[in-house]
């Protein structure tokens, strides 16, 4: 079957050859719809392709797309900035750039994907904060795109990622909390919906189970990661009766533990002593609160080099021989968890 033509595209859409033309080298202003109508079109015929060995036969762009959700202004988020620093250096380092560009929603995210593949803007894209029936891998993956994701999806998909082993950085955090006397541990959980969460909640489990302590149903709280939402969970468990109070809290983010943190101090309970409190990021505040918060670090760094590395790879048509590569966090101990 032969392969589909600008013609064929624009009879699709129902516009001229030259408009076609102008959306796919985005060489003129065309109005939105008529330019979503375009992209569709092509999406539908499969008309990448033909764009795909037009660029092969040029020249490559040596640009990396990258999207990610804008922080709220009463949030941090520590990660982000280290990845997207990791990740612009690694590329550097192989003469290639990052071009970002922030979406509200994965709609926003899915279209500007498309648009970018259509046009040729970039070589590739890098995923991150992925999650079960992520609609970005799928989509990527129906279009036979090179890209690469900090954080893993479906077991039966089959795509190059990078991850933190969060069920046995929880793991060790209940580990280290056991050794240090702790025994009535509760844990700051994501909701449901977050994989990423999912694996965090299962080495709190894993570990509680191996240390021989059983887990109160009230000890496991889902919420947001947001402070205040952090904040006045925690307060809740502060408020069991004292037999059934946790003695330590392993959150599932530095933002979430510093919650916890404020939530202990305003009840009038010394963090370190009388409640041990475990977060997950090792955000550069992490050092300097009162007490100093014993958390997880995430290889950030080594992350955006692996992952830069298998992009280049995959957009350069070479195999990537270690396509799913899991790295553990570093405990670091300090005076949060009654250690420091």
């Amino acid at each position: 079957m032969a392969s589909p033509t600008i013609r064929d595209v624009a009879r699709e859409a129902g516009v001229s050859t030259a408009t076609v033309s102008y959306v796919l080298n985005n060489s003129r202003r065309v109005g939105e719809e008529t330019r979503r109508k375009v992209i569709e079109a092509a999406m539908r015929l499969g008309y990448r392709a033909n764009i795909t060995a037009r660029n092969l036969q040029a020249s490559e762009t040596r640009l990396l797309g990258y999207s990610w959700r804008p922080t709220p202004p009463d949030q941090f988020n520590p990660i982000l900035d280290q990845f997207l620093n990791a990740i612009a250096q690694a590329a550097a380092h192989h003469e290639y750039h990052i071009l970002t560009f922030p979406a509200e929603t994965i709609e926003e995210e899915l279209a500007i994907y498309q648009d970018m593949v259509l046009t040729g803007q970039v070589d590739g894209f890098i995923l991150s904060n992925t999650n079960l029936n992520d609609e970005r891998v799928r989509t990527l993956l129906k279009m036979e795109f090179p890209f690469v994701a900090f954080g893993r999806s479906n077991p039966e998909w089959d795509f190059a990622w990078v991850d933190v082993d969060g069920k046995e950085g929880t793991a060790m955090a209940v580990r280290h909390l056991v050794q240090q006397g702790y025994r009535r541990i509760a844990h700051l959980a994501w909701p449901e919906d977050s994989l990423t969460g999912q694996y965090r909640l299962g080495g709190y489990q894993a570990a509680m189970e191996e240390a021989g302590l059983g887990v109160d149903p009230a000890w496991i709280v889902r919420t947001e990661n947001r402070h205040d939402d952090a904040y006045r969970r925690t307060r809740g468990l502060l408020e069991l009766p004292r037999q059934r109070r946790p003695d330590a809290v392993v959150a599932s983010s530095d933002l979430m533990a510093i919650g916890a943190i404020n939530a202990a101090l305003d009840a009038g309970i010394e963090v370190g002593k009388e409640l041990a409190v475990v977060g997950f990021d090792d955000a550069p505040v992490a050092r300097y609160l009162r007490p100093p918060l014993t958390t997880l670090r995430q290889p950030i760094t080594e992350i955006g080099e692996r992952l830069i590395t298998m992009l280049v790879a995959l957009c350069q048509g070479r195999r990537v021989d270690d396509p799913h590569v899991l790295l553990p966090p570093q405990l670091v101990v300090r005076a949060s968890s009654g250690a420091g």
